[in-house]
């Protein structure tokens, strides 16, 4: 064999072990971190912290999408300043900036989503039946919403 394809022989799998390993940029593992987060709620508190969760990152890429606008108009104004490879500036922040914006977007989505989900889960909660004794000492089942009208 030769010595160029003994190195790369060697270097190939190297590399693939490397990429391999690499970690998650912040981005990906917050969007892990709240499909995980979706998946496993169940009760109103859970939904409400995630349509917060959301806001936050729509909020989060409504900022950096801010960032990128600006980047954006300065390739933009100072195109004499970059020469060619200003072009590529200009569609590589082009590109980052609708990103940012689409994710935003699907984050106030998902926030609504779970913000609905949030109030169905409470209207039910305060709909569902709780046995009451009665003077007699009988269980009845009422509903907080009967409950409720007969104090009114």
């Amino acid at each position: 064999m030769s010595i160029k394809l003994r190195k790369y022989l060697v270097v190939l799998p190297l590399l693939s072990l490397l990429v391999a390993c690499a970690q998650l940029g912040p981005l990906e593992a917050q969007i892990d971190d709240g499909r995980k987060l979706a998946q496993n709620a169940k009760t109103y508190s859970d939904h409400d912290k995630l349509a917060n969760y959301y806001d936050d990152v729509a909020k989060e890429m409504a900022t950096k999408a801010a960032e990128k606008k600006r980047a954006l108009q300065h390739y933009e104004d100072k195109s004499q300043y970059y020469g060619r490879g200003g072009q590529d500036f200009q569609s590589h922040a082009t590109g980052n900036l609708r990103y940012y914006e689409q994710a935003a977007q699907e984050a106030q989505k998902q926030a609504h989503f779970h913000r609905k989900i949030a109030a169905e889960l409470m209207r039910r909660e305060y709909a569902k039946p709780t046995e009451i004794p009665d003077q007699q000492g009988n269980r009845t089942i009422k509903t907080k919403q009967d409950s409720n009208s007969n104090n009114l």
